[in-house]
């Protein structure tokens, strides 16, 4: 790899390149910028064209006119629309994520945004699963309706009948446009068995004639443990914010999958503004570059942590960590579509919110944050945060319970994680 020119160079003769080796100078030329290997932050917020016949090609392009040529997304114009801090970063999520390409935006709920508005119209249905990000779910109950689009859902991922039914009683409302789902489910783990689901859509498709497009919310495996679009979903999605950046100091968001899928959401996103920064940008490069051993680092530290709490000497706690719960039928998915655990887990106590919330004040080296994927331990009690805007009917029906609570491990000592909620559970429940 002498030649500095192949900057999207994937093959070392017939031996193909690991996502961890290109993430190092993929969709980076130096020689473009100095020789600097790193790239600068390209803080501009329009470039210049070369003749105006350039110009106008470029808009045609960004505009869907005309196609961008082979593996090109078109020239760079304006920041709102492109810049090469966001376009490295695309070409190398695509690669962990095994896509075509990649659409960055401003946050994880930007992105699930560009992807509602140019795929949803009034009088559409979206199917979601449960239950789903908070902030996922106050979009689609909440804020959908308002726009005449309307909601289902189904409760069970692993059950194809169950799901094949909720869709065909969704279709009652109107035309299923998109299936919306999280796998694993934040904050319970909860899988949707995606050949089952593309089964379930391959009926629908036969009895319709229309097939829904399919979303996953990926953010709690990937892009390390699991790729979603290689296994037939249509679109990845990411809240960026959580495990690639993996310093708790960016907001961003992306979305996966085939060139033609995602043209109208890199459309929506010039359109409405939701481009990410180049400052951001550079900033997830260099996160993408450690990706790897952090999660897998913290996944480590998690089944060690999750292990403790499952055999801690004070109260019974349930695990909602992959590796420990108990269902055959939640086993064969796991270990089909996903390489390991993460490091997100919640586990449940038979307590009331204040005794939760004492655990929680008893902690000294957990924050108490929402988030998760950082390089330090969170602790969050998920009915009063993160999905306090969700009913509490709803709660209930999905566990997010008063004694509920969330762990997001990070790359602290696992040993000294676990001491510290051993003291916490001492001071709570033996005080």
């Amino acid at each position: 790899m002498a030649n500095d020119g192949n900057y999207k160079k994937s093959k070392i003769g017939d031996h193909q390149l690991k996502p961890e080796t290109m993430m190092m100078s993929y969709g980076y030329d130096p020689q473009f910028s100095e020789g600097s290997v790193k790239p600068p932050v390209f803080l501009t917020s329009t470039f210049t064209f070369q003749t105006p016949e350039e110009g106008e090609e470029s808009f045609h392009i960004m505009a869907g006119r005309k196609p961008a040529p082979e593996g090109s997304v078109g020239g760079l114009i304006y920041s709102r629309f492109n810049h090469p801090n966001v376009e490295i970063i695309e070409d190398r999520l695509s690669l962990f994520e095994g896509s075509e390409c990649s659409v960055v935006c401003s946050s994880g709920m930007g992105a699930i945004s560009a992807i509602m508005l140019a795929y949803l119209r009034p009088g559409d249905v979206i199917v979601q699963s449960a239950p789903l990000y908070g902030g996922t779910e106050t979009l689609i109950r909440k804020f959908l309706p308002q726009f005449n689009i309307k909601t289902a859902e189904f409760d069970d991922g692993l059950d194809e009948e169950g799901m094949l039914t909720s869709l065909r009683d969704a279709g009652k409302k109107g035309r299923v446009a998109m299936v919306f789902i999280e796998s694993p489910a934040n904050p319970t783990n909860s899988l949707v068995d995606f050949e089952a689901l593309n089964r379930v859509l391959d009926n629908v498709e036969t009895e319709t004639g229309h097939r829904p497009i399919t979303v996953c919310d990926n953010t709690l495996m990937g892009p390390i443990f699991q790729q979603v679009v290689p296994q037939g979903i249509d679109m990845a999605m990411y809240s960026l914010t959580k495990y690639v950046g993996g310093h708790s100091d960016l907001v961003a968001g992306a979305v996966c999958g085939s060139r033609e899928m995602l043209r109208p959401v890199r459309a929506t996103r010039g359109i409405i503004g939701l481009n990410l920064d180049p400052h951001t940008s550079w900033m997830i490069s260099r996160s993408l570059e450690t990706l790897s051993i952090r999660m897998e680092r913290a996944a480590s530290s998690g089944q060690k942590v999750a292990r403790w709490i499952a055999d801690n000497a004070y109260i019974s706690a349930k695990i909602l960590h992959p590796d420990f719960i108990q269902d055959k039928a939640y086993q064969a998915v796991y270990m089909r579509q996903c390489s390991g655990p993460s490091s997100t887990f919640s586990f449940m106590l038979d307590v009331s919110k204040s005794d939760a919330f004492r655990l929680i004040n008893n902690l000294s080296i957990f924050k108490s944050a929402v988030s998760l994927g950082g390089s330090e331990s969170l602790v969050c009690h998920p009915g009063s945060t993160t999905h306090s805007g969700v009913s509490a009917e709803l709660r209930e029906k999905f566990g997010v319970t008063d004694g509920l609570i969330r762990l997001s491990i990070g790359l602290e000592h696992p040993d000294d994680l676990i001491a510290d909620l051993d003291n916490a559970f001492k001071m709570t429940f033996q005080g």
